[in-house]
């Protein structure tokens, strides 16, 4: 079961947090579909206020070999560039650069975490960088850059 999130990280109409199971007391958007449909996906804040994400992996995030599949890691860890920077983003923004290192597999069952943080945050841009584990074994680092845009009123008719 789901339910709508105090706005411990800013309020958006789309947060929804598990009330059971392992993600209890963590959150996701359920506003983009393709998260949706990769995820499900979960950040919190911790008591250090620290944002940190993880997923659990299961038979849809595996590739022909059984391993997660590269693109899972690389839309998760998309995923964890807003939730690192949502306090600070406060508003839509898009990726405007990614990179990557892929650095080991992943397998059914096992739980993938980001440790990430932003390493500088400008006027429009905000730059991030990340590594995902499956317990202390590092499987993936990434950066990226997220840029803050406006929403464009819409013409008169």
């Amino acid at each position: 079961m789901n339910i709508a999130t105090p706005p411990i990280l800013p309020f958006r109409s789309d947060m929804l947090t598990a009330t059971e199971g392992e993600f209890a007391g963590w959150t996701t958007w359920s506003r983009d579909s393709f998260e949706s449909n990769n995820g499900p996906f979960w950040h919190k804040v911790e008591p250090d206020g620290k944002v940190r994400c993880a997923f659990r992996v299961e038979k849809k995030h595996l590739n022909g070999m059984k391993n997660v599949h590269g693109g899972c890691y690389m839309t998760f860890a998309d995923y964890c560039l807003f939730a690192l920077a949502s306090r600070e983003l406060q508003g839509p923004g898009i990726t405007v650069s990614f990179g990557c290192e892929f650095l080991d597999a992943a397998r059914e069952g096992e739980r993938i975490d980001c440790d990430g943080e932003m390493t500088r945050i400008g006027g429009s841009l905000i730059f991030l960088r990340g590594i995902l584990r499956s317990g202390e074994r590092p499987l993936f680092t990434f950066s990226g850059t997220i840029k803050r845009v406006k929403k464009k009123d819409k013409p008169a008719v």
